[in-house]
């Protein structure tokens, strides 16, 4: 499943595509893609066409393009086309002449652009994702949606019950620490909660937490502010990092606009890496192997030394 900075990395390659472009044509090609969108496929299209992209936004792992023009709303970004990338869902630029991808689902023909390609293609082999169209609603606390280049106090309904993410500007960390305290759970519980903060997956989760030297079973209601703003900001850096590379890239199907695929994994300290040397106690002159617990019908990657797990956890 693709995390926070896959997702941004996709926003960030179709903001500079496909702002201010209008959809000409679309063309679905497996309606599967589309049962999201009750009205089905020919509402789909016939709302789509003729619309203009305003922008491209994300929250946490939500990916959505505010829409004007379109019929029913002239000139107001109160409709959006919303993706759902799932497991192996792709958002792919590409020029008519190129041969259609094996599992291409849904084609958007784009108003031409001098040197930009004239096809948003949705490509997905095993059909958890989708494509379809969401009202914006306003905002709960009045600011932007999410993270984009003209951003708007409006957000995609299906969006609008998760946390900013610790990328988003106006993320409060006093909100989230007041809210953080008052659970009774354990850390990374409380980081995979996306009504307390999104877009922290498993795997970020246990990277913020080996750079934080946080145990995962710590109960938040003994967390000082220091500790909880050092494991807020060891998410910021693991992300910013992964963004840097473009993502984990874990699944071989996970690819940016342009095809291209993440290689952050090289430089997890954490997670997948279990029986190996824990990097920073090696520096210290430390042998210590990381371990892997099951968690949540997952997986927690640890150090024994560095990370200790902490008396009455919560698991």
């Amino acid at each position: 499943m693709p995390e926070l900075p896959e997702v941004e990395v996709v926003r960030r390659g179709l903001v500079s595509w496909v702002r201010g472009r209008t959809i000409t044509a679309v063309e679905v090609l497996d309606p599967r893609s589309l049962r999201r969108h009750a009205l089905g496929p020919e509402d789909f299209a016939g709302n789509l066409e003729g619309a203009r992209v305003l922008d491209v936004v994300r929250r946490g792992k939500f990916l959505w393009m505010p829409l004007a023009d379109t019929p029913g709303h002239p000139g107001t970004p109160a409709v959006a086309l919303m993706a759902h990338l799932g497991m192996s869902g792709q958002l792919l630029m590409q020029d008519p002449d190129v041969p259609d991808e094996k599992h291409l689902k849904v084609r958007l023909r784009l108003s031409p652009a001098a040197g930009m390609p004239e096809e948003l293609r949705f490509v997905d082999q095993r059909i958890f994702g989708g494509l379809f169209l969401t009202s914006l609603v306003p905002t709960a606390d009045g600011g932007p949606g999410g993270l984009a280049e003209t951003p708007l106090p409006l957000i995609a309904e299906e969006a609008s019950h998760i946390a900013r993410d610790p990328l988003d500007p106006h993320f409060s960390f006093e909100t989230f620490y007041r809210r953080l305290r008052a659970r009774r759970t354990g850390l990374k519980r409380a980081l995979l909660d996306q009504g307390l903060v999104s877009g922290i997956g498993n795997i970020y989760a246990d990277e913020a937490l080996w750079l934080a030297r946080l145990h995962y079973a710590r109960p938040t209601d003994t967390l000082r502010r220091g500790e909880a703003q050092r494991v807020l900001d060891a998410a910021r850096q693991v992300m910013t990092d992964a963004l840097a590379a473009g993502g984990t890239s874990f699944d071989s199907l996970y690819v940016n606009v342009n095809g291209a695929s993440g290689y952050f994994e090289r430089s997890l300290n954490a997670y997948g890496r279990e029986g190996r040397e824990c990097r920073r106690c090696a520096e210290a002159g430390i042998v210590s192997l990381l371990k892997r617990e099951q968690f949540m019908n997952r997986s927690s990657y640890t150090c024994p030394v560095c990370q200790p797990k902490p008396r009455n956890g919560r698991w």
